[in-house]
């Protein structure tokens, strides 16, 4: 018996397939192989067309059932798509789709680290109240999925009126799955929809931006019972159909999940194209300036409530890519840009990176204060050194998310993670450990097997979250060190932060 996970990202699809029983990944697969384009016709816009995320899920998962029929064969047995049990969808958060009446998509989507809606966010809150909305959708309507919708309507008139339906990445790829059309509670928070204290859509933030009601999905559990796999569907993907779809949450929520962060206290935290720590909280709390934000975890109730408190940062790995185009010689890999950084001492030689050049951040205020580097010496700067000081960076920007998250009563002594993206890097590992002083632990796992254990939870599979994770694997921990070295590196590039 099997499960199969997605992982709908910015930068690539991913597939999994688990061994329900002895919890073993069979098979993994991405695509594209290089990074997937973001389409930025403007400064400050971000696109993607969700038929290119099918084509990439129709790709890994080709190459997943490929995989999984090898090591089946090696072991002496038959695989059939037909073992599937269920399948779990993770997804990049805050996304725009738009699709008609026939349920055909109306324009590219609008995606996460697209910020052309911060005004329209800003407007909102202004209108509405500040207090108003941290009480009642715990974040400031900013530049998630509601102002993007705002943006639409007010510049794109006509194709606002032939909307029908307004869906979320992961929606819309169970749209795809299923041809059933659906939303979570954790997928309208995230969009900003959510009225935590009414439970419910918030009627006052549609009547604001003038959206009707059925503009929204109807709300499906986050586990369990979501649609199944269409005969076309499964005809394109290798599957079987009638699969169920049995579970579906943002990348963030789902990458907690898939390092068993559920309860109170608990910190999970990633690093791709952007970077997030995020801390679950068993009560209802926000951050005054929506410098952070809080959403509704995977197993949030309204009489139990588990709220995940997210710090995102835009320009994480999409910086560390960066460098890899642009500094490196052609043909490098990762591997070899990080053994090249681990030969430079902890602070650079004085060499400062500020990341943030993926958009407006919403720590900084939904500022865009651009990527920069500080403190060049041409006589002694070279490659490593820039490659250390983009690490750096980025856990230093981690380390001042983190410190308006202690406001809010969130002061992890450990960190999970998978142990992929740029925590396979010792160098950031590191300097986040010492800059933080919390240790991290590092898991084999990821928002695909995620989302696959997520799948089995929802239908069933497992009894609890005790016997989905009892075969998750710890695989090293990260404790605290030159932390004396780098608290002082990371008072001098606070201060250059500061002064942007």
């Amino acid at each position: 018996m099997y499960l199969l996970g997605y992982d709908i990202g910015s930068s690539s699809v991913k597939a999994a397939l688990l061994d329900a029983d002895s919890g073993r990944c069979v098979a993994s697969a991405y695509s594209p192989d290089s990074e997937a384009p973001i389409r930025s016709v403007r400064p400050g816009f971000a696109e993607q067309d969700p038929a290119d995320w099918w084509s990439y899920l129709q790709a890994a998962t080709a190459k997943v059932l490929s995989q999984a029929r090898a090591e089946a064969s090696a072991r002496g047995r038959a695989f059939s798509p037909a073992d599937i049990r269920a399948v779990g969808i993770s997804y990049q958060m805050h996304g725009l789709v738009c699709v008609d009446r026939d349920l055909e998509v109306l324009r590219p989507a609008i995606i996460w680290c697209d910020s052309r809606a911060v005004p329209y966010g800003e407007k909102a809150a202004a209108a509405l109240g500040g207090d108003w909305c941290l009480e009642h959708l715990l974040n400031a309507p900013g530049n998630f999925t509601a102002a993007k919708l705002a943006w639409v309507k007010e510049n794109e008139p006509a194709l606002f009126a032939r909307i029908s339906k307004v869906m979320l990445p992961g929606d819309y790829i169970a749209l795809r799955l299923t041809g059933t059309l659906g939303t979570t509670v954790g997928g309208l928070s995230e969009g900003i929809f959510w009225d935590f204290r009414e439970n419910r859509p918030s009627g006052r933030l549609l009547a604001h931006f003038g959206f009707d009601a059925d503009l929204l999905p109807p709300v499906l559990p986050t586990f369990g019972p979501q649609g199944r796999l269409t005969a076309s569907a499964a005809a394109a993907l290798g599957l079987a159909a009638g699969t169920p779809v049995t579970y579906r949450a943002g990348d963030q929520p789902n990458n907690a999940l898939s390092l068993n962060v559920l309860e109170p206290g608990e910190v999970a935290a990633t690093a791709g194209t952007s970077g997030v720590v995020y801390g679950v909280s068993g009560e209802v709390n926000y951050d005054p300036l929506s410098r952070v934000n809080t959403f509704a975890h995977v197993n949030h109730a309204a009489d139990r409530p588990r709220l995940g408190i997210l710090l995102c940062v835009n320009g994480a790995g999409i910086v560390n890519a960066w460098a890899r185009r642009n500094v490196c010689p052609d043909g490098i890999g990762y591997g070899q840009m990080n053994d090249l950084a681990a030969t430079v001492a902890p602070g650079c030689d004085g060499l400062r990176v500020l990341p943030f050049g993926n958009g407006a951040e919403r720590m900084l205020g939904n500022r865009n204060v651009g990527c920069s580097v500080h403190g060049l010496d041409v006589n002694r700067h070279g490659r490593a050194h820039l490659l250390r000081a983009v690490n750096e960076a980025v856990a230093f920007s981690f380390k001042y998310g983190m410190d308006i998250m202690a406001g809010m009563g969130m002061q992890p002594r450990t960190i999970r993670a998978g142990k992929c993206n740029m925590f396979l890097n010792p160098s950031f590992r590191e300097a986040l450990a010492g800059t933080t002083g919390a240790a991290i632990e590092l898991y084999d796992t990821d928002g695909a097997v995620g989302a696959a254990r997520g799948a089995g939870m929802g239908a069933g599979v497992y009894r609890d979250a005790a016997e989905a994770f009892s075969t998750l694997e710890r695989l090293e921990v990260v404790e605290p060190a030159f932390c004396e070295a780098y608290a002082q590196t990371y008072a001098s590039w606070k201060e250059l932060l500061d002064r942007q």
